[in-house]
């Protein structure tokens, strides 16, 4: 009979320890809670090539042919993003509606101008001489198709500088502002 109190002792703290085991889960609850995000319609515009022609000769070839020269942007928008447009600046030294380059030393301009190319499709080729001056207003901005994809598009940017201009030696630039509209 000694060992019959042990044993009685070790049951009844096993059933008690079940039964109050069974009191604490015996229940629970459920709440279902939202989770949510918003991708924005983002945009950005990079120069993958800059617009640079190469040697203008005003006394031989470019006394009656235009200088082309073809530069090249990329653009990147989240997927599907839609209604977007690129606009080019009038440039740093524009007079009325034709852009200029100004000399490094001397202030003579070089009359250029900016075409976009044969489509809006993905590095689309240019057409020279170009149709459709590219600029930051109506049927000058290109318009896009909707981003298919959140990687980077290219746009070639299609240049001329007139024929037959008569200016100094020197390095002539401009700063041209490209902007993707969304």
């Amino acid at each position: 009979m000694m060992f019959k109190k042990p044993i009685q002792k070790y049951l009844y703290a096993v059933c008690l320890f079940v039964l109050t085991e069974d009191l604490y889960a015996a229940g629970s609850g459920t709440n279902p809670f939202s989770v949510t995000a918003s991708v924005g319609q983002i945009c950005s515009i990079s120069t993958t090539t800059p617009l640079a022609f190469a040697l203008y000769d005003p006394v031989g070839a470019n006394a009656t042919v235009p200088l082309n020269a073809i530069g090249q942007i990329s653009v990147a928008c989240s997927k599907g993003a839609f209604g977007l447009t690129i606009g080019m600046g009038d440039g740093t030294h524009v007079v009325g509606a034709q852009r200029n380059m100004i000399g490094g030393t001397s202030s003579n301009l070089l009359q250029y101008n900016i075409f976009q190319p044969v489509s809006n499709l993905d590095s689309a080729l240019c057409a020279f001489p170009g149709s459709l001056p590219w600029n930051s207003l109506g049927a000058g901005l290109l318009t896009l198709t909707s981003a298919p994809a959140n990687t980077a598009r290219f746009y070639n940017v299609c240049g001329t500088i007139a024929a037959g201009q008569d200016v100094a030696v020197d390095s002539y630039s401009d700063i041209v502002t490209a902007s993707i509209n969304f």
